[in-house]
C-alpha cells in the first residue's frame, strides 16, 4: 500500500479476556442510577483488552483525578492540593478530598453486567476462563506512600491473554450525556496475569499518560489519560530481556475510552467455538457503540465490518500523517472503536525512515512504521475470521469484498493527509509523486519527519524559491543539501500556483494548523521519566502544556529544545515491551 508497501505474512490470530471494578458507594457518592455498593473487586475482561479501574490504589489516593476537558461530570467534582513541601511539582501526597456534591457523576456497570456473563470463579489465581466476558478480582493496594502526579506475540496465536494489571470499575457519565469506560493500568494480578506480576511502571505509565493526551491534541481518536499516581512500591523488570533486571517505581494509569473491546475481544470466542456468547457480545458492541448500525437488521455484522474496516484504514493513516509507530500492533491492541490504545514502546518518527521500528522487542521488525497499513489488514483479516461463523456465504463474500477495499481507503486517506500538510489544494495527476518524491529525499538525508513539514509550512515561497533556506530551518536545510532538493522544489513551487484564490500567507497559516511543531518524541518522554525518578515531576508537567497545543509555538518547549534536533546522548535511546 501506497507508499510504503512491504509484503504482509498472514499468520495465526490472538485472543483475550478481561476484567471490571467496582469501587464502594462510599468513595462515589450518589449515582443518577444507583449507588455502587459492590464490594472493592474488579470485574477482569476475559476477552482480549486492557479493562479498566478507577482511582485510587491506596485509601491515600482515592482518585486525584486531573479531569481533561471534555471528560469532567463536574468542574468541581474533586479538589486536588499540592504537596505543601513541594508545591511547585504539582503533585499531591496524601491530601485529597471529595467535593461536597457528586450530582454530576453516574458512574454503572450495570448495564455490561447484566447483558454479558461474568465468571463464576470468584477467586483471584492464574487460570484458563471460559464461557464468560469478564471476571472478578480484587485490586491490589500499593504498600508505600504514593503521589498523584498528573492527573507470544507477533502475529502467533498467544492463546488467553486478557487484563493482566487493569481493572474495569464501571461506565462514567458525564453531564453531556457521554459515556466513557474507567480503567486502572497496574493495579494488580488477575486470572489473566500468567507470569506478571500485575504492576506498571513509572517509566511507561509516565510514557502513557502523556502519549495518550499527545494523540488526542494532535486530533488523533484515542484512549485518555485521567490521573496518573507513582507510589514507591519496588517493581523489578528487565527492560531489555537481557537478564539484568531492575528495580523501578511501581505506578496507576486512570485511563479512560469510550469502550476497550478489541479484535482480541471476538478472536478468542470464535477460536474456542462461543459462538452465542460472541453473537452476544457483537450485538452489545454495535447497541451501544454503532448508532449507525441496526442491531436488528441481518446483515448487521457486515455494517459493522465494513465500519470497522474503514475507520481503521483512516486511523492508521492518521498515526502515518505524524509519523507515530505504535509498536506492537496485535490484535489484542486494536480497538473495534478504531482508537489508539495500549501505548507501550511507541515512537514518534525523528530521522524519516519507512524501516523505522521503536520497539527493541521486534526482531523481526514486523510492526515497522512503513508495514503498519499491512498489519491493520492483517489483522482486520482476523477480525473477518472471528465473524465469519456467524455469517452466510453471501454475506461472507461480501465481507470479503468489504476487506479488499481496505487498501484502497487507506491509500485515498493518507493522500488526503499528506496533500494537506503541503499545502496543496484541488487534484492534480503529479501529486502523489510529489509526495513520494519529497519523502525519498528525506529518507537519503534523514531529515526530521516532524521538522521537515512543520519548517515548509512556516518558509515562505520567495525563500524556497531562492532556494536560500534560514538556518533556522535546520531540518529542510539537511534536505537542501540534496542534489534532487531544487527539482522537487520547482515542482512544489509549480504545484502550489495551481492552489485556485490561494496566497502564499493562507498556505503557511493552513500548513501550521495541520503539521504540528511538537509531538512526543521518546527522547523527550526518557527525560521527563529520568526526572521523574528523582521525584522531579516537572518536565512531566511542561509536556502536559506543551502537548495540549502541538500546533502552536512555546517559548518553555523552545527553551527545552523541543523543535530542535535530536540531542546526542538520545541518539541510541531504545524501548521495549517491558513495563
Amino acid at each position: 500500500m501506497h507508499p510504503w508497501p512491504t509484503s504482509c505474512h498472514l499468520e495465526m490470530p490472538q485472543g483475550a479476556r478481561r476484567t471490571i471494578t467496582n469501587f464502594p458507594s462510599a468513595y462515589l457518592g450518589r449515582s443518577r442510577t444507583r449507588s455502587i455498593g459492590f464490594p472493592f473487586c474488579c470485574l477482569i475482561r476475559r476477552l482480549q483488552f486492557p479493562r479498566l479501574l478507577l482511582l485510587g490504589v491506596t485509601c491515600h489516593a482515592v482518585v486525584c483525578s486531573l479531569w481533561r476537558p471534555g471528560l469532567e461530570g463536574s468542574a468541581s467534582l474533586l479538589h486536588l492540593y499540592s504537596n505543601k513541601s513541594n508545591p511547585e511539582q504539582g503533585y499531591c501526597e496524601r491530601e485529597v478530598r471529595l467535593a461536597s456534591s457528586l450530582d454530576f457523576w453516574t458512574l454503572s456497570s450495570e448495564n455490561l453486567i447484566a447483558v454479558l456473563p461474568i465468571d463464576p470463579v470468584k477467586e483471584n489465581y492464574v487460570r484458563k476462563v471460559k464461557n464468560c466476558v469478564f471476571s472478578i478480582a480484587f485490586p491490589t493496594p500499593f504498600k508505600s506512600r504514593v503521589h498523584l502526579v498528573a492527573v507470544s506475540k507477533f502475529g502467533i496465536w498467544a492463546d488467553q491473554l486478557g487484563d493482566g494489571r487493569a481493572h474495569l470499575i464501571g461506565i462514567y457519565m458525564n453531564r453531556q450525556g457521554e459515556k466513557w469506560e474507567l480503567q486502572l493500568k497496574g493495579s494488580g494480578k488477575t486470572p489473566y496475569s500468567r507470569n506478571g506480576d500485575g504492576r506498571a511502571v513509572l517509566r511507561s505509565s509516565v510514557r502513557e499518560f502523556l502519549c495518550s493526551e499527545a494523540m488526542h491534541y494532535l486530533r488523533i481518536p484515542t484512549s485518555r489519560a485521567a490521573s496518573l499516581v507513582v507510589s514507591d512500591d519496588a517493581v523489578w523488570r528487565d527492560q531489555f530481556y537481557n537478564g539484568n533486571a531492575v528495580k523501578e517505581r511501581g505506578a496507576v494509569v486512570l485511563r479512560v475510552a469510550k469502550s476497550w473491546f478489541r479484535i482480541g475481544s471476538l478472536e478468542i470466542l470464535a477460536h474456542y467455538g462461543e459462538l452465542d456468547l460472541l453473537r452476544m457480545l457483537l450485538d452489545f458492541i454495535i447497541q451501544e457503540h454503532f448508532p449507525s448500525v441496526d442491531v436488528k437488521e441481518p446483515n448487521r455484522y457486515l455494517d459493522f465490518f465494513s465500519t470497522v474496516v474503514s475507520e481503521t484504514a483512516q486511523l492508521i493513516a492518521l498515526w502515518m500523517s505524524v509519523g507515530f509507530a505504535h509498536g506492537v500492533c496485535n490484535t489484542d491492541n486494536f480497538s473495534l472503536l478504531s482508537i489508539t490504545i495500549d501505548y507501550g514502546p511507541f515512537g514518534f518518527m525523528e530521522a524519516y525512515n519507512p524501516d523505522f521500528v521503536p520497539n527493541t522487542s521486534d526482531d523481526e521488525r514486523r510492526y515497522k512504521i512503513g508495514n503498519q497499513a499491512n498489519i491493520g489488514m492483517f489483522n482486520l483479516n482476523k477480525l473477518l475470521q472471528a465473524l465469519n461463523p456467524l455469517l452466510d456465504p453471501r454475506q461472507k463474500q461480501l465481507a470479503a469484498q468489504i476487506l479488499e477495499g481496505y487498501p484502497i481507503l487507506y491509500d485515498t486517506r493518507f493522500r488526503e493527509l499528506f496533500k494537506a500538510k503541503l499545502g496543496l489544494l484541488g487534484k492534480s495527476k503529479g501529486d502523489d509523486d510529489l509526495i513520494a518524491f519529497l519523502l525519498h529525499l528525506m529518507e537519503k538525508t534523514e531529515a526530521d519527519f516532524t521538522m521537515t513539514f512543520r519548517q515548509l509550512s512556516e518558509i515562505t515561497q520567495s525563500q524556497l524559491q531562492e532556494l536560500s533556506i534560514p538556518q533556522q530551518f535546520w531540518a529542510l536545510k539537511m534536505i537542501s543539501k540534496h542534489k534532487l532538493f531544487p527539482a522537487w522544489v520547482s515542482q512544489y513551487l509549480l504545484r502550489l500556483k495551481s492552489n485556485m484564490n490561494d496566497s502564499d500567507s493562507e498556505r503557511r497559516k493552513r500548513m501550521t494548523n495541520v503539521n504540528p511543531r511538537y509531538v512526543l518524541k521518546n527522547w523527550m518522554a526518557e527525560s521527563a521519566v529520568q526526572k521523574a525518578e528523582r521525584n522531579d515531576f516537572s518536565e512531566v508537567h511542561l509536556l502536559q502544556q506543551v502537548l495540549r497545543r502541538p500546533f502552536q509555538k512555546h517559548s518553555a518547549a523552545e527553551t527545552a529544545g523541543y523543535s530542535s534536533p535530536t540531542p546526542s546522548w538520545a541518539k541510541d535511546l531504545r524501548v521495549s515491551c517491558s513495563s
